[in-house]
Protein backbone atom coordinates (compact mmCIF):
# COMPACT_ATOMS: atom_id res chain seq x y z
CA UNK A 1 0.00 0.00 0.00
CA UNK A 2 1.49 3.20 -0.73
CA UNK A 3 2.73 5.44 1.91
CA UNK A 4 -0.11 8.47 1.33
CA UNK A 5 -2.78 5.93 1.51
CA UNK A 6 -1.42 4.44 5.24
CA UNK A 7 -1.34 7.98 6.27
CA UNK A 8 -4.63 8.44 4.95
CA UNK A 9 -6.22 5.69 6.81
CA UNK A 10 -4.22 6.08 9.76
CA UNK A 11 -5.51 9.48 10.25
CA UNK A 12 -9.20 8.20 9.61
CA UNK A 13 -8.74 5.84 12.29
CA UNK A 14 -7.19 8.13 14.79
CA UNK A 15 -10.29 10.65 14.11
CA UNK A 16 -12.62 7.02 14.64
CA UNK A 17 -10.98 6.99 18.08
CA UNK A 18 -11.17 10.63 19.29
CA UNK A 19 -15.00 10.48 18.15
CA UNK A 20 -16.02 7.24 19.81
CA UNK A 21 -17.27 6.89 23.36
CA UNK A 22 -15.12 5.86 25.98
CA UNK A 23 -14.95 2.73 26.96
CA UNK A 24 -17.38 1.81 30.15
CA UNK A 25 -16.13 2.29 33.51
CA UNK A 26 -13.16 4.43 31.87
CA UNK A 27 -12.44 6.70 35.07
CA UNK A 28 -14.87 6.07 37.04
CA UNK A 29 -13.83 4.43 39.89
CA UNK A 30 -13.61 7.94 41.86
CA UNK A 31 -16.73 9.46 40.74
CA UNK A 32 -17.26 12.43 42.43
CA UNK A 33 -20.08 14.02 43.83
CA UNK A 34 -21.17 15.85 40.93
CA UNK A 35 -20.86 12.70 38.46
CA UNK A 36 -23.24 10.72 41.08
CA UNK A 37 -25.62 13.58 40.79
CA UNK A 38 -25.48 13.48 37.09
CA UNK A 39 -26.52 9.98 36.98
CA UNK A 40 -29.12 10.84 39.59
CA UNK A 41 -30.52 13.13 37.18
CA UNK A 42 -30.09 10.89 34.30
CA UNK A 43 -32.09 8.48 36.05
CA UNK A 44 -35.05 10.60 36.70
CA UNK A 45 -35.13 12.54 33.45
CA UNK A 46 -34.74 9.09 31.79
CA UNK A 47 -37.74 7.38 33.58
CA UNK A 48 -39.85 10.59 33.29
CA UNK A 49 -39.45 10.37 29.48
CA UNK A 50 -39.71 6.41 28.89
CA UNK A 51 -42.96 6.47 30.98
CA UNK A 52 -44.49 9.71 29.31
CA UNK A 53 -45.95 8.05 26.51
CA UNK A 54 -47.49 5.15 28.34
CA UNK A 55 -48.47 7.35 31.22
CA UNK A 56 -50.95 9.14 28.31
CA UNK A 57 -52.64 5.89 26.68
CA UNK A 58 -53.39 5.15 30.75
CA UNK A 59 -54.53 8.42 31.58
CA UNK A 60 -56.78 8.47 28.36
CA UNK A 61 -58.64 5.03 30.13
CA UNK A 62 -58.56 6.36 33.87
CA UNK A 63 -55.56 4.39 34.73
CA UNK A 64 -51.93 5.39 35.93
CA UNK A 65 -48.36 3.79 36.54
CA UNK A 66 -49.34 1.20 39.23
CA UNK A 67 -51.92 -0.20 36.51
CA UNK A 68 -49.16 -0.80 34.04
CA UNK A 69 -46.68 -2.29 36.47
CA UNK A 70 -49.61 -5.05 37.34
CA UNK A 71 -50.62 -5.58 33.43
CA UNK A 72 -47.07 -5.51 32.87
CA UNK A 73 -45.93 -8.44 35.51
CA UNK A 74 -48.94 -9.99 34.94
CA UNK A 75 -48.42 -10.64 30.93
CA UNK A 76 -44.75 -11.30 31.83
CA UNK A 77 -45.91 -14.18 33.81
CA UNK A 78 -49.22 -15.68 33.31
CA UNK A 79 -50.63 -17.58 36.08
CA UNK A 80 -48.58 -15.50 38.88
CA UNK A 81 -49.85 -15.77 42.22
CA UNK A 82 -51.40 -12.82 43.95
CA UNK A 83 -48.57 -13.32 46.46
CA UNK A 84 -46.02 -13.65 44.14
CA UNK A 85 -46.88 -10.41 42.34
CA UNK A 86 -46.98 -8.71 45.69
CA UNK A 87 -43.55 -9.34 45.96
CA UNK A 88 -42.42 -8.17 42.85
CA UNK A 89 -43.86 -5.13 43.10
CA UNK A 90 -43.32 -4.65 47.00
CA UNK A 91 -47.06 -3.49 47.73
CA UNK A 92 -49.65 -4.01 50.13
CA UNK A 93 -52.54 -6.25 49.59
CA UNK A 94 -54.54 -3.32 50.35
CA UNK A 95 -52.89 -1.19 47.51
CA UNK A 96 -52.70 -3.80 44.54
CA UNK A 97 -56.55 -4.63 45.82
CA UNK A 98 -57.50 -0.86 44.47
CA UNK A 99 -55.38 -1.26 41.45
CA UNK A 100 -56.45 -4.95 40.24
CA UNK A 101 -59.66 -4.95 41.81
CA UNK A 102 -60.84 -2.28 38.56
CA UNK A 103 -58.55 -4.43 35.85
CA UNK A 104 -60.75 -7.84 37.02
CA UNK A 105 -63.83 -5.33 36.75
CA UNK A 106 -63.16 -4.31 33.05
CA UNK A 107 -62.32 -7.81 31.72
CA UNK A 108 -58.13 -6.67 31.96
CA UNK A 109 -57.39 -9.45 34.05
CA UNK A 110 -58.76 -12.88 35.03
CA UNK A 111 -58.34 -14.63 38.52
CA UNK A 112 -58.70 -18.57 39.13
CA UNK A 113 -58.36 -20.55 41.76
CA UNK A 114 -54.78 -22.15 42.27
CA UNK A 115 -54.22 -25.80 41.30
CA UNK A 116 -53.28 -27.52 43.98
CA UNK A 117 -54.05 -24.43 46.59
CA UNK A 118 -57.97 -23.19 45.93
CA UNK A 119 -57.21 -20.50 48.19
CA UNK A 120 -54.16 -18.83 45.97
CA UNK A 121 -55.52 -16.82 43.26
CA UNK A 122 -53.65 -16.73 39.63
CA UNK A 123 -53.66 -13.80 37.68
CA UNK A 124 -53.05 -13.93 33.97
CA UNK A 125 -54.28 -10.74 31.54
CA UNK A 126 -57.30 -11.50 29.24
CA UNK A 127 -57.32 -10.60 25.34
CA UNK A 128 -58.19 -6.93 26.05
CA UNK A 129 -56.08 -6.80 28.71
CA UNK A 130 -53.28 -8.58 26.22
CA UNK A 131 -53.88 -5.83 23.94
CA UNK A 132 -53.55 -2.81 25.82
CA UNK A 133 -50.54 -4.28 27.59
CA UNK A 134 -48.59 -5.27 23.89
CA UNK A 135 -50.16 -1.05 23.02
CA UNK A 136 -47.92 0.04 26.56
CA UNK A 137 -44.97 -2.09 25.83
CA UNK A 138 -44.82 -0.87 21.83
CA UNK A 139 -44.50 2.81 22.73
CA UNK A 140 -42.07 1.86 25.31
CA UNK A 141 -40.42 -0.34 22.99
CA UNK A 142 -39.38 2.53 20.39
CA UNK A 143 -37.73 4.54 22.90
CA UNK A 144 -36.00 1.54 24.33
CA UNK A 145 -34.88 0.62 20.74
CA UNK A 146 -33.88 4.10 19.90
CA UNK A 147 -31.67 4.80 23.13
CA UNK A 148 -29.61 1.16 22.59
CA UNK A 149 -29.14 2.09 18.90
CA UNK A 150 -27.48 4.92 19.48
CA UNK A 151 -25.58 3.54 22.92
CA UNK A 152 -24.36 0.68 20.89
CA UNK A 153 -24.13 -2.98 22.07
CA UNK A 154 -21.37 -2.39 24.90
CA UNK A 155 -23.16 0.47 26.26
CA UNK A 156 -26.45 -1.84 26.21
CA UNK A 157 -24.38 -4.37 28.22
CA UNK A 158 -22.96 -2.02 30.38
CA UNK A 159 -26.51 -0.05 30.86
CA UNK A 160 -27.94 -3.85 31.56
CA UNK A 161 -24.57 -4.25 34.86
CA UNK A 162 -25.82 -0.65 36.24
CA UNK A 163 -29.35 -0.94 36.00
CA UNK A 164 -29.02 -4.79 38.39
CA UNK A 165 -26.61 -3.05 40.13
CA UNK A 166 -29.06 -0.82 41.32
CA UNK A 167 -31.62 -3.16 42.26
CA UNK A 168 -31.94 -5.08 45.65
CA UNK A 169 -31.59 -8.81 46.21
CA UNK A 170 -35.41 -9.76 45.70
CA UNK A 171 -35.77 -7.57 42.46
CA UNK A 172 -32.59 -9.44 41.45
CA UNK A 173 -33.77 -12.92 41.99
CA UNK A 174 -37.76 -11.80 40.28
CA UNK A 175 -35.23 -10.44 37.19
CA UNK A 176 -33.19 -14.02 37.29
CA UNK A 177 -36.89 -15.77 37.29
CA UNK A 178 -37.71 -13.65 34.45
CA UNK A 179 -34.81 -14.25 32.37
CA UNK A 180 -34.53 -17.62 32.97
CA UNK A 181 -35.22 -20.46 30.08
CA UNK A 182 -39.08 -22.02 30.60
CA UNK A 183 -40.59 -19.24 32.17
CA UNK A 184 -44.22 -18.75 32.10
CA UNK A 185 -44.56 -16.40 29.63
CA UNK A 186 -45.96 -18.30 26.37
CA UNK A 187 -47.03 -20.91 27.92
CA UNK A 188 -43.73 -22.19 29.53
Amino acid sequence: MPKAAQQVLAAEAEGAARSAPAPAGRGLLFLREEELRLAQDLLFFGYRDFTAGADAMLADLGMGRAHHRVLHFVGRSPGITVGELLGILAITKQSLGRVLTPLVEEGYVTQAPGRTDRRQRLLSLTEKGAALERRLFERQRETIMQAYREAGPQAVEGFRRVMRGLTGPDARAALDRLEAPGTREGGG
